[in-house]
């Protein structure tokens, strides 16, 4: 189980925070916002009852907050007791965190609002207790209690974190010219309250470069495994088998990035109440109702399958049947073989759980291939002395003798079994065994491929040179650009020596955080378009300008040495006016074999090819309009005539083909004519109910409108092609 966590965060919303300072496009609030909002959201994102936070408004119009009474607690309000937050809270607090026309708060009241928010929820439970502070310093500071506040800070265990808007840190390497007196003086006092607290002091600028460094994610280890690893058999030597207590964990697991849910658009029905058309049922929205969103925007949706087998006797031919009238059936041949649920235990193998060493294997004679999974530690039973001196014994012994361990895992009773190879580790602080699963004789697959260094040719004889071997001039040429490219020592450490360019620690995965953070950002500015990814992201996926600008002219010897030549661009025209390309033995096969004229027609089973042969006939626009008209005919009569999507991939490569083709002989305006037309019958309904799942794969495709970026004769800008897609 996670840490409960209680943060309460302290913004300054004053007047002087609205002002922009140091050419900066932001105002100071605006600027400070992009890392409360941040945080807020990654703490929203952990969907915890357990991570709560509370925000309180420094500086605001009004007073709102349990000390109102008092003078020196004015101009203070809490926006948000602390609790779970949730979206909606968000999209309020986004409303509230505004620049105010007063100066007139307290910073340090402000802290001890927070630090009775914080004891009044967490009373004398285990939490993390945090207070984050951001302000500019620029209004008035009551700093007499400022030792009383340290001492209750310390004594109730709570992390207090101060930032500050162009506050000075040597370490960082800012300061500010020309710093008003009175702000100067507030910074010492922060400064010397977070020091007496143990806390931290910074610049809001640091915060927010450090934003872009990915914050990985701290899980608890769940065992998949506790028991015994045994070597022998009980059954057979109970009295000279070695057993020994352990635990096995993950040690290394795929993360993968958050997925999206499906919800429809609820829309008026003709009575006036709601309802949503979609291919699925749809479900209450408990979960936007819970959250206090709008239940009338929304809809959750599921999947429902539907059953048919075929029968004559029913309209259309298909009976529908319930799920529990199926029966499971094992594929034999072309026939299946049915058996009944009492007799499908005999299918399964009857196992109990065990961690049984089987054998050993030198470590030269592993293959590396053969690992089939992620990789889990296998540890001693943690308070078993036994069983760790145990355990410890069998890993040096491994090492010693430069050996793997086989052994063969069934994590419950009844699991299937699973081949492991046991690699001991040892580090620091701690000694286990590395385990990955290993196949089984029937999971390898054996391939045979040409040899890449010899030529061997029909007779047997091996070619060392060959036109299609590499020359020792290109494979020299070759391993001088890939020395050139050497990330091994193009890094620096922290004493500037030469170290590893692209280490493990700083490599992180840049799909899982780009959709971390488009969706934070999305949550908190639903209007505004998302930033750029993060320049930590995207370092690796280039080559460093140094190292690409010193590997030229090793580049360009490579390039002579292969002889790469530019291929010159496909030439898109009409096709009616080009030459048909001349074999050359001089023959038309083609119109040798062909035994009568081409048809003028295209049928529905043979669309494509048909289509094509058509094309190639015909030399006028009429011809061409006439063929295009026939096409587009058939897919809408495909879509019409598909029940549900057992067509969609049929209907999208036929829309492919007529786009292409339209687009070759430079007829785009017959396309974009059509598939405005397929757009209003797939939505309108012409075409078929529920269609719009079709729509939208024709938009992933990107099969809309040609714009004239793409074919010169169009008449469609690049604004109206990508509207065109993008609406619904």
């Amino acid at each position: 189980m996670a840490d409960k966590e209680a943060t309460v965060y302290i913004i300054d919303v004053g007047k002087s925070m609205g002002q922009k300072n140091n050419d900066r496009q932001h105002s100071d609030l605006d600027w400070a916002m992009l890392y409360v909002w941040d945080k807020i959201t990654s703490t929203v994102a952990l969907d915890r009852k357990t991570a709560t936070l509370g925000v309180i408004g420094l500086n605001t119009v009004g007073t709102s907050n349990e000390l109102a009474e008092e003078e020196s607690f004015a101009n203070i309000s809490v926006f948000q007791e602390i609790r779970q937050c949730l979206l909606p809270d968000l999209k309020r607090l986004h409303g509230l965190l505004k620049p105010s026309k007063t100066n007139g708060g307290d910073a340090i009241s402000a802290l001890v609002i927070a630090i009775q928010m914080i004891i009044k929820y967490c009373k004398k439970l285990k939490y993390r207790r945090k207070i984050v502070l951001v302000t500019n310093g620029r209004g008035a500071l009551d700093a007499d209690d400022v030792s009383e506040i340290t001492t209750k800070i310390k004594e109730d265990n709570m992390e207090l974190v101060i930032l500050g808007v162009d506050f000075d840190d040597p370490e960082y390497g800012f300061k500010e010219e020309d710093k008003d007196p009175q702000k100067a003086e507030n910074e010492a006092i922060f400064k010397s309250l977070t020091d007496d607290c143990d806390g931290v002091f910074g610049t809001l600028a640091q915060a927010i470069d450090e934003l872009g460094i990915p914050r990985l994610k701290t899980t608890r280890p769940v065992h998949s495994y506790k028991g015994e690893l045994t070597l022998g058999s009980k059954e057979q030597y109970p009295e000279t088998v070695v057993s020994i207590d352990v635990e096995r964990y993950p040690r290394t697991a795929i993360r993968r990035p958050a997925t999206a849910s499906q919800f429809v658009q609820r829309t008026e029905s003709g009575n006036g109440t709601a309802s949503a058309q979609s291919s699925a049922t749809v479900l209450p929205d408990t979960d936007a109702l819970e959250g206090g969103a709008n239940p009338n925007t929304l809809a959750s949706v599921r999947s429902s399958r539907i059953y048919h087998v075929d029968d004559e006797t029913q309209p259309g031919g298909k009976k529908e049947v319930d799920r529990e009238d199926l029966a499971k059936g094992y594929e034999y041949g072309r026939t299946a073989v049915h058996i009944n649920e009492s007799d499908e235990g005999i299918t399964k193998l009857e196992t109990q759980g065990a961690l049984e060493i089987l054998g050993f294997i030198p470590w030269d004679k592993y293959d590396r291939y053969m690992s089939m999974s992620v990789t889990n530690v296998i540890i001693a039973q943690k308070t078993n002395s036994k069983a760790i001196i145990a355990l410890s014994s069998v890993i040096h012994a491994l090492i010693e003798l430069e050996s793997y361990a086989i052994a063969r895992l069934v994590p419950k009773d009844g699991k299937n079994p699973v081949l492991l190879l046991l690699a001991p580790s040892v580090e620091v602080d701690y000694e286990c065994l590395l385990d990955v699963q290993i196949p089984f004789a029937e999971d390898v697959r054996s391939y045979k491929f040409p040899p890449l260094d010899r030529v061997v040719t029909v007779s047997g004889k091996a070619l060392k040179e060959h036109r299609n071997l590499p020359r020792d001039e290109l494979t020299s040429a070759m391993d001088d650009y890939v020395d050139s490219l050497d990330l091994s020592t193009f890094g620096k450490d922290d004493e500037g020596n030469p170290a590893e360019y692209m280490q493990m620690t700083d490599t992180f995965s840049p799909v899982l955080h780009r959709i971390d953070q488009a969706v934070r950002w999305r949550a908190v500015h639903p209007n505004e378009p998302i930033p750029p990814p993060y320049d930590i992201l995207t370092k690796f996926s280039k080559i460093p300008a140094p190292l690409e600008e010193g590997s030229k002219p090793q580049l360009a010897n490579l390039v002579s040495a292969a002889n790469v030549k530019k291929v010159p661009p496909k030439l898109r025209g009409r096709k009616r006016n080009r030459d048909p390309a001349a074999p050359l033995s001089g023959l038309d096969v083609s119109a040798l074999l062909a035994t009568s004229r081409p048809t003028k027609s295209i049928s529905p089973e043979n669309p494509i090819p048909e289509f094509r042969q058509l094309l190639d006939a015909t030399e006028s626009p009429s011809g061409i309009h006439d063929a295009a008209t026939q096409f587009s005919k058939i897919i809408e009569k495909h879509i019409t005539e598909s029940f549900g999507d057992s067509m969609y991939g049929r209907v999208l490569e036929e829309v492919r083909v007529l786009r292409e083709e339209m687009v070759d002989v430079e007829e785009v305006g017959v396309w974009n004519k059509w598939v405005r037309g397929l757009k209003e019958g797939l939505l309108g309904g012409r075409l078929g109910g529920g269609r719009e799942e079709l729509w939208w794969r024709i938009r992933r495709e990107g099969l809309g409108l040609v714009a004239k970026c793409e074919s010169g004769v169009s008449e469609v800008t690049d604004e109206e092609a990508k509207k065109f897609l993008a609406s619904k």
